[in-house]
């Protein structure tokens, strides 16, 4: 087994290898070529060389000829979105990309069934579709398709590669981009690689750890938390074929892949190279956290981490950078910034990120009617390179991890393990006072950790059963939480079944391998009949597709929402108003956002200070709603989209 050791210091990067013969290519295809190799050349061998000495230099050769292979194998289609992306650097970062995400056969049952629901990602206003895991899965239980068995297959249900590349197509001619994970900490225990491991093939051996005894496991045990303690607890399995422990963060049947071992960087690079020929535009970058292992920590996020990713991406650079990185990692705040990049490498490693926290303050304020966490927690999250932007989402595929750090909740008068345990409770509709239907997903009865699945919809308390005033009630929580993650800036990613405000699949447990993972609740197959009442304004899904497709058309019109820019949390006055401004050089944003069942000033000083006292709602196309006593007053779950120049 390759070694772990510490990253080395930088060392004097010789010249960029020159390209093989181009027979058949015209010299300027093989001059580009050689241009982006030059640019990009020292962003992939310095950190190669710095996580893996003299082997870095030998690899970054290695890669370079993978990436030539995959250049020279492009199709001119993807050749000129190249092109443009690379005059368009920032296309990830335009107020006009909204994504959805979907997994394939719950959405339209396959790759084909997709193509033809474009028309209705288009009427929403998706530029920008992830589908959930697609290449090969293990048989049986595989974590929701993160169990890999072939990452050069699709499942075999869901269509071929061939109708992967035809969707790529159709989704680049209707303005939209394709985002599919790759999973990078751990493969099914079934893929090739862990079969020739267990075939005694000592090259294969190198790519995973195994242990004969329980030494070193326990050793690292100390201090490695536990992603799913209920029913994959602990980090190592044995297993009887190589009569070893082997490192299983996740789940038995997902072996931890070792990325000491060059090899395994190879292997990975080359999977980049064929996913983006086949039209992938956004590698989802699974578990990306803990992919390099150190005794004596969690096995999180350490250094040799964002050193292969920034290099990772320079070889995509080279060979197709029209493909973007998007980092998977649902970290502490004080450590998600080192997945754009820091210091030396700030800009140079994901594209994207996820932003969690954003996430989880809006469930925070919407369950205790006040704000001052949220504005607490959200100005302590450091400044994100120019170049970097968010993924912003109210919902996701995963459950929602109470994410509240100590530090905040006291700075706020809060004890933290309280809230979140309230949080928990509250979501699961067993506070006094909750609407809520969610479920309680892997409840720690040693610490008292609780998790939480459900939609949107289901979170608000709404459904078939609801009451008409409080189904009014919660369309509007809804639609303010949707501005707002729509307005801070960033990708805002729609999780399906959201648009309609489709709630819990009430049989979530009744398919095989689910009974187990409530999860699957908030993963319901897309109900099409509920779909073609999504223009119907007497419906509760046509209420929230309007509400919903009206913040995306006015994103659409505002500069201002460009993610190169930071949003900042105004001071709090009324604890129930989030105000949020973002500076753009064409002017002022200013968000404002109740997050209570009841009315609320905004107060007038705080207008005028923001220069905002003439300004006209972009939603509603309405002048501020002044008060009597001078200040603004917002309806229960109301909100403001404001900015200086439209009068």
């Amino acid at each position: 087994m390759f070694a772990m050791a510490p990253i080395r210091p930088a060392v004097r990067i010789p010249a960029a290898p020159r390209p093989i013969g181009w027979t058949g290519q015209g010299k300027a295809s093989a001059e580009m070529f050689a241009a982006r190799l030059e640019r990009w050349w020292p962003d992939l061998v310095e950190p190669l060389t710095a996580v893996y000495g003299d082997r870095g230099l030998t690899l970054a050769t290695e890669l370079v000829t993978l990436a030539e292979d995959a250049y020279r194998q492009r199709s001119d289609r993807l050749h000129a979105r190249d092109l443009q992306r690379m005059l368009h650097p920032d296309w990830l970062q335009e107020p006009t990309m909204v994504g959805y995400a979907a997994y394939t056969e719950r959405f339209a049952g396959d790759l084909r069934g997709v193509a033809e629901r474009i028309p209705y990602l288009a009427d929403l206003g998706v530029t920008y579709l992830h589908l959930m895991p697609l290449l090969k899965p293990r048989e049986g239980d595989n974590d929701g398709g993160y169990a890999v068995a072939d990452y050069r297959s699709v499942r075999p249900d869901l269509g071929t590669t061939a109708d992967l590349e035809a969707l790529a197509e159709q989704l680049h001619d209707a303005g939209m981009s394709l985002v599919l994970d790759l999973v990078l900490n751990h493969v099914a225990r079934e893929h090739d690689w862990a079969q020739r491991a267990r075939a005694g093939e000592s090259a294969y051996l190198d790519y995973f750890y195994t242990y004969p005894d329980r030494d070193i496991p326990d050793a690292y045990e100390r201090t490695l938390p536990e992603v799913f303690p209920d029913f994959a607890p602990g980090n190592f399995t044995w297993d009887e074929d190589l009569q070893a422990w082997v490192w299983t963060t996740f789940n038995e049947f997902q072996w931890d892949v070792n990325w000491s071992n060059p090899a395994v960087v190879a292997e990975y690079a080359s999977i980049i190279l064929n996913l983006a020929n086949r039209g992938v535009d956004v590698l989802r970058l699974d578990a990306i956290a803990f992919i390099w292992k150190r005794m004596g920590t969690d096995c999180q996020g350490e250094p040799e981490v964002h050193l292969i990713t920034q290099a990772l991406r320079a070889l995509t650079r080279i060979a197709c950078p029209a493909v973007a990185f998007k980092a998977e990692a649902i970290v502490a705040p004080s450590k998600l910034l080192a997945y754009f990049g820091r210091g030396a490498l700030a800009g140079k490693v994901s594209d994207l990120a996820y932003h969690n926290s954003l996430m989880v303050q809006i469930w925070s304020m919407l369950a205790s009617g006040k704000v001052s966490l949220a504005v607490q927690a959200l100005r302590g999250l450091p400044a994100k390179p120019s170049t970097a932007t968010w993924l912003t989402y109210l919902r996701c595929h995963d459950d929602i991890g109470w994410a509240i750090m100590d530090d905040d909740a006291a700075a706020v008068g809060l004890h933290g393990w309280s809230h979140r345990r309230f949080l928990a409770n509250w979501y699961a509709g067993a506070h006094p006072g909750s609407r809520a239907r969610g479920l309680v997903f892997q409840h720690n009865a040693e610490t008292g950790d609780m998790r939480t699945s459900g939609s949107a919809a289901s979170l608000l308390g709404l459904d078939e059963h609801t009451a008409a005033d409080d189904v009014a009630l919660a369309l509007a929580a809804l639609r303010m939480a949707h501005a707002l993650v729509l307005g801070w800036g960033g990708i805002p990613v729609i999780w399906s079944g959201d648009e309609l405000a489709q709630p819990n699949d009430p049989n979530w447990a009744s398919e095989p391998a689910h009974e187990e993972d409530n999860r699957w609740a908030h993963r319901p197959r897309l109900d099409w009949d509920r779909a073609t009442t999504r223009h119907d304004p007497a419906s509760v899904a046509g209420r929230a597709f309007a509400d919903l497709t009206d913040l995306i058309r006015a994103r659409s019109h505002l500069p201002h929402l460009h993610a190169s820019i930071e949003t900042r949390v105004d001071d709090v006055d009324d604890p129930g108003v989030l105000v949020t401004v973002r500076d753009h050089p064409v002017g002022r944003f200013v968000g404002v956002y109740n997050v209570t069942a009841q009315w609320r000033p905004w107060l007038g000083h705080r207008v005028h200070g923001l220069g905002m006292a003439e300004a006209v709602d972009w939603l509603t196309d309405s002048p501020l709603a002044w008060g009597g006593d001078g200040h603004v007053w917002l309806p229960p779950y109301g909100v403001l989209w404001l900015t200086d120049d439209r009068h």
